[in-house]
């Protein structure tokens, strides 16, 4: 009886680990760039904005993070407690690549939008220069994501 009493317990625990972890990934939506598929994470969020990618240590090959601004403005990333090197692209409302930079790990230095930008799409370092994605190109699927809060 004290055996099986003890087998539940873990697999609550379990089930409860399980649980608490998949709640903590944010959504994703696909998004397409020229010919290029990747599945984007959703910051819409403050708090999801201010975690981003922090703290994590990989990035599946073709998987980033949207973060979407309440408003247009000029905007800035860094990389505090961030493991993975990121290159990120400033997007306009209609999802017009406004400029790209690259970040290095534990950076603290800022890189801001070059005009006023309504998303920031966060990517393995090199992602865009590998697929000769560049300013001027359209993000297509960005009606699927949410509105900022």
């Amino acid at each position: 009886m004290l055996r099986c009493r003890f087998f539940t317990l873990i697999i609550l625990l379990l089930l409860a680990v399980e649980s608490s972890a998949t709640q903590t990934v944010p959504p994703a939506i696909p998004l397409k760039i020229l010919n290029h598929r990747l599945s984007a994470e959703i910051a819409h969020t403050p708090t999801a904005r201010s975690k981003g990618l922090m703290h994590r240590t990989q990035l599946d090959k073709n998987s980033g993070m949207l973060f979407i601004f309440p408003k247009t403005n000029i905007y800035s990333m860094w990389m505090l407690n961030t493991f993975i090197p990121l290159s990120v692209a400033f997007l306009d409302e209609k999802g017009v690549i406004l400029n790209i930079a690259d970040m290095s790990p534990h950076s603290l230095a800022s890189h801001s939008s070059a005009q006023p930008a309504k998303y920031a799409l966060e990517m393995n370092l090199g992602w865009f220069t590998e697929k000769n994605i560049t300013t001027g190109v359209q993000v297509e699927g960005l009606e699927q994501a949410p509105q900022a809060e």
